[in-house]
């Protein structure tokens, strides 16, 4: 194929956006397609890593193949094992008859293994044998099995740092980071929203059965200025709601969520620990006397009162990072990266 013919259509099909970052991406996806290299999809939940899975299987030479999907997030080890390599009768208790696993339903295409990172340790050794020898056995049998099919990964985390915590194979890593592609998030695109949101409203009225509403300049505005911790699935479903909270043909910012406003988000349960004012007062008065003519007293500060609250907030939450991202209104990443900054990780679990 020739790369040039590749470098003059940059939009991939059925993809939205053609902001620079994108159409870096497409190019590159593009490229990746046309070979027979392992791609590893790297980017925060939400921001379409399946989709362009789909594309590196549709441009590719194994697009009449099949293309299977397995979230490895979403099973325990001994089924993600049965999962992906297959077993035979017997091999454990519900074992009631053989199965085909995925790989092998992946042969002549291409297979999609998502949230790589969620692999235990012990399974990554079979699945690196696979990366290298393309064979495997299915669990509680010894005949091999040879198939051929291309891996495609993705990861919402940072495997070098796994690997430097000793929670992901060095190995394996480099196996599946022959030809990484990084997918930017919303937030980093925002000239690719006013598409996303027409995409979205055409979608969602057609299916309510509406007519497609306009949406209003300043609603754009403030769709652009946020910040997108759950990325373009977070978008799409603020615009479903406000296809179905609309009473007219225009989307304003009132059928918007709070939080996008800029205003505080109503949680369940939420709530701030009562003596947080006076600590920030303290903090604040501690830090300008601590602080007294040196430069950037403003940011020092500030960092101590979120560091503070963070602190609270996550004794509040038993250490569940979870539960505490979700008090504070923030993405569980932001959280994971200001416990390592903040040195809180004794406070969390």
């Amino acid at each position: 194929m020739d790369t040039a013919i590749l470098d003059e259509a940059p939009v991939l099909n059925g993809m939205i956006g053609d902001s620079t970052p994108m159409r870096d991406v497409y190019q590159l996806t593009r490229r990746a397609a046309d070979s027979q290299a392992t791609v590893l999809l790297l980017g925060e939940t939400g921001t379409g890593k399946e989709l362009f899975a789909k594309a590196i299987h549709e441009l590719s030479s194994r697009a009449t193949g099949p293309f299977i999907r397995v979230n490895c997030g979403a099973l325990s080890e001994s089924l993600l094992e049965s999962e992906l390599f297959g077993h035979v009768k017997g091999a454990f208790t519900s074992a009631i008859d053989n199965r085909t696993g995925r790989f092998e339903a992946a042969h002549g295409g291409t297979i999609f293994l998502d949230e790589i990172n969620s692999v235990s340790y012990t399974l990554q050794v079979k699945l690196l044998r696979v990366l290298q020898e393309q064979e495997f056995e299915r669990v509680g049998d010894t005949k091999t099995i040879h198939v051929d099919c291309r891996i495609v990964a993705a990861t919402n985390r940072d495997l070098a740092e796994l690997v430097d915590e000793e929670k992901f194979r060095e190995d394996l890593y480099y196996r599946l980071n022959v030809v990484p592609i990084y997918l930017p998030p919303l937030r980093d695109r925002g000239d690719d929203i006013p598409a996303l949101v027409d995409f979205f409203l055409h979608k969602y009225a057609e299916e309510n059965e509406r007519a497609v509403p306009r949406i209003d300049a300043k609603a754009l505005r403030m769709l652009q200025m946020y910040s997108w911790p759950g990325n373009v699935r977070e978008l799409e479903n603020y615009i479903e709601r406000a296809i179905v909270l609309a009473t007219g043909d225009v989307i304003t910012e009132d059928l918007l969520p709070p939080h996008v406003l800029g205003k505080a988000p109503v949680r369940w349960g939420r709530s701030v620990p009562k003596d947080l004012p006076s600590i920030c007062k303290d903090l604040v008065t501690h830090g300008l006397a601590e602080n007294h003519g040196r430069e950037n007293v403003h940011a020092e500060v500030m960092a101590l009162v979120e560091k503070e609250l963070i602190l609270q907030v996550l004794r509040q939450c038993h250490g569940v990072q979870t539960k505490t991202a979700t008090q504070l209104g923030i993405n569980r990443n932001t959280l994971h990266k200001k416990i390592d900054e903040y040195g809180l990780q004794d406070e969390s679990r």
